[in-house]
């Protein structure tokens, strides 16, 4: 049975929908026009979920206002409870969410082909139909498992080092190998075990994936895994013949594409070099120790203001520690007094800074942190040769020089903010104990203009503010 062609009017709608999903995108570009651009998404969502259930009797109106209404709820509570430190995994679990409706969309699809419209005059699905399906739940059930465990490694359920299986890289070809292949022979056999073990399979590739990945690929994964759900949701879209879902579908997933492109060039990495799971492989141990003692000096929260109130520029560079203390509130502040007092302050982002693209740059703007002082790496690094003062609060790896000097490191090629450059840095940790989500320790911490300022983020910060207001 072919599908019919949908009325003119609901073609013009999932447009509509279409062009306010790319203005969600445009919006969401920038800070400054965020807001906006998730006003444009939730419209475009809304025309497009309206639209869908006036023209398909998928099921009865209280079945769907009560699905809408038991989804909106639990996302209403996460949203209210969630903490901005856990965004990440979050994030992740909703990709997982995204990757198993894609799965279970083709697997009513195969089950019930009639119903979707996708059988031709001889009952069977039609070829195109199941190369769409194939790779819907092939991509369905990659994005799922692998996001699951991305949310395992994020929530520190499980170790964020790299998990290495013997001849990891020959199991994972050859399954891959084997998935394209079964998808392949799927147009010419719909038999149950070519779609079901085309699906185990999947499931099985997502796992292998993004377990030997390491915890500082972990912001790369994320944006790998956002790509894979919207590609997964496009094939769905073909499927459903649904226009919208192919738009959003095709928007989401070329844009992490883009996304994970743009960071592994900031972290001068190949995205088949992420995905194969090399990065932090060669780390030692990503243990969390510094490997070695060295003389180092220790700073108080006196010592930071003073130099602070007497310095011209000071140049913050925050990281996954600001995160964890929720210190960006207090971190504010800080600034706002030293501006007060005449100094010029800004804040230096790095690509992969946190947990997942754009961590820092939502903590700062949760607390209120003017646009125009919040620079990318390559507009603000030559500044750090003529800044007073680098105060770096969480960060580790982005500020790590063994980057660009040590080329046995797992970091190595990776560029990184020079704070080394800076006449003082202040350099705010928990301990000296615990080195970066790499494993690397940080020669930054045994600079002669060091001083380490060991504490709590938020304690630290306060205390400075405390200083500074005396």
């Amino acid at each position: 049975m072919e599908h019919a062609a949908p009325p003119a009017w609901v073609m013009l709608a999932y447009l509509i929908s279409g062009v306010f999903f790319i203005l969600a995108l445009r919006g969401l570009s920038s800070p400054a026009t965020s807001q906006r651009g998730n006003r444009f998404g939730m419209a475009g969502m809304l025309i497009a979920v309206v639209t869908t259930l006036v023209t398909h009797e998928v099921a009865s109106l209280p079945e769907i206002l009560g699905a809408i209404a038991i989804g909106g709820g639990i996302g209403w509570i996460i949203a209210r409870r969630i903490a901005m430190t856990d965004m990440p995994q979050l994030v992740a679990a909703f990709h997982s969410l995204v990757g198993l409706a894609a799965v279970l969309v083709a697997a009513a699809a195969y089950l019930n082909p009639v119903a979707f419209g996708i059988t031709g005059a001889d009952g069977l699905i039609n070829p195109v139909s199941r190369v769409e399906m194939g790779l819907g739940i092939a991509i369905g059930a990659i994005t799922f498992s692998g996001s699951v465990i991305a949310f395992l490694k994020l929530a520190g359920k499980m170790s964020g080092a790299p998990i290495l299986l013997p001849l990891r890289h020959v199991i994972n070809l050859g399954t891959l190998a084997a998935i394209i292949g079964l998808v392949g022979y799927f147009t010419i056999d719909q038999s149950p075990w070519v779609f079901w073990t085309i699906t185990a399979l999947s499931f099985l590739i997502g796992f292998l994936l993004i377990i030997p990945i390491g915890g500082a690929d972990m912001p790369v994964v994320v944006s790998m895994l956002n790509s894979y759900s919207g590609w997964a949701a496009a094939a769905m879209g073909f499927t459903l013949h649904n226009t919208a879902m192919i738009i959003t579908g095709a928007l989401v997933g070329s844009s992490g594409a883009i996304l994970s492109y743009i960071m592994c060039k900031a972290m001068n990495r190949s995205f088949i070099s992420v995905i194969a799971g090399g990065f932090g492989a060669e780390a030692s141990a990503g243990s969390g120790e510094a490997k070695e003692q060295r003389p180092w000096k220790r700073g108080s929260a006196e010592d930071a203001a003073y130099m602070m109130q007497q310095a011209e520029n000071v140049i913050i560079v925050p990281g996954y520690g600001m995160a964890v203390a929720q210190a960006q509130h207090v971190l504010r502040e800080m600034s706002d007094i030293l501006k007060k007092q005449g100094v010029s302050v800004k804040y230096a982002i790095h690509p992969v800074a946190g947990r997942m693209p754009g961590h820092m740059n939502v903590l700062l703007a949760e607390a209120s942190v003017p646009y125009d002082e919040v620079f990318e790496l390559e507009d603000i690094n030559s500044e750090f040769a003529q800044a007073d003062v680098a105060f770096i609060i969480g960060a580790n790896d982005v500020v790590n020089p063994a980057a660009k000097t040590d080329k046995s490191s797992p970091i190595y090629g990776m560029p990184v903010f020079d704070v080394d450059k800076a006449k003082t840095v202040f350099f705010v940790k928990r301990s000296m104990g615990g080195v970066g989500y790499a494993g690397v320790d940080n020669d930054v911490f045994y600079m002669d203009q060091t001083m380490m300022l060991l504490a709590d983020a938020k304690k630290m910060c306060e205390d400075i503010v405390k200083a500074l207001q005396h």
